[in-house]
């Protein structure tokens, strides 16, 4: 037996555990890759598959249902966290909170299967004051359709993926190395696309002393609130005489924003 299927016949049960949950707090690790491995294994009679999907199940659900607690409890400061350890955090939420305005809490169900959204709905979830029933219900099926999928194709594939794995061995160190050299070239890129985006804002920020001070003193510039309807709905507050234009439709009222003023755009 490979070496690979020795360790997941001995730790695979809590390999799972661990890769699902620490996946599901907004670790970007390959969680989804390691349920298809154990449903491989799993068809081959070296692990249990209802074990399996209870052990990935009950993973997901734990780190929800932290998640929610602390949405509910921490709101936007929690979202803002996860936005700063997201690859894409300009994005991660913005992309969840649009899911949730369309399609309501049950984009629960297959939040698990858009990168980046599980993380942001539990919370999300948390802080519009979802019903802990309601959502427990909701996760608990979305948890069982992503886990039950990446098994299902395991155990389907599992003659397939032996192959694959075969192949990947006999090519040894240049694939691994090809791999990491994939792996970091792609976040390199993300973390540069967002750095040079962030050049670009810093040569045209403003602080929020410096607003408050202008419109004290009577300064006609225009404040707008970009937040989308969820971010408001969560707190209201906002600046005295700010025009509220959710970021996703700014474009469009762009032409009725006015010329002869400063113009501060803010979403959080």
């Amino acid at each position: 037996m490979e070496e690979w299927k020795l360790q997941l016949a001995q730790h695979g049960y809590a390999m799972l555990f661990a890769a699902v949950f620490v996946r599901q707090v907004g670790i970007p690790i390959p969680a989804d890759l390691l349920l298809v491995a154990v449903g491989a294994l799993a068809a081959g009679g070296g692990l249990s598959l209802p074990v399996a999907l209870g052990f990935g199940v009950g993973a997901c659900l734990a780190a929800d249902l932290l998640l929610y607690e602390l949405g509910r409890r921490r709101g936007a400061k929690v979202l803002a966290f996860l936005c700063r350890v997201s690859l894409e955090p300009d994005t991660c939420v913005r992309k969840t909170e649009t899911l949730f305005e369309r399609r309501g809490p049950g984009i629960l169900v297959i939040a698990k299967f858009i990168p980046g959204a599980s993380t942001v709905a539990a919370s999300l979830a948390g802080l519009l004051r979802m019903g802990i029933g309601r959502f427990l219900l909701l996760d608990l099926a979305g948890s069982l359709l992503w886990v039950g999928t990446c098994l299902a194709i395991g155990a389907v594939f599992h003659r397939q993926l032996d192959q694959v794995v075969d192949a990947a061995e006999s090519l040894g160190a240049p694939l691994g190395l090809i791999a990491l050299l994939f792996v970091a070239g792609w976040a390199g890129f993300k973390w540069w696309g967002r750095r040079r985006t962030m050049a670009r804002l810093r040569t045209t920020r403003i602080s929020p002393a410096e607003v408050r001070r202008r419109l004290d003193a009577g300064d006609e510039m225009l404040v707008v609130d970009l937040r989308s309807a969820l971010d408001f709905a969560a707190d209201p507050r906002t600046l005295p005489g700010a025009r509220r234009i959710p970021a996703e439709e700014f474009l469009l009222h762009v032409g009725s924003l006015p010329r002869d003023r400063d113009i501060v755009l803010f979403c959080t």
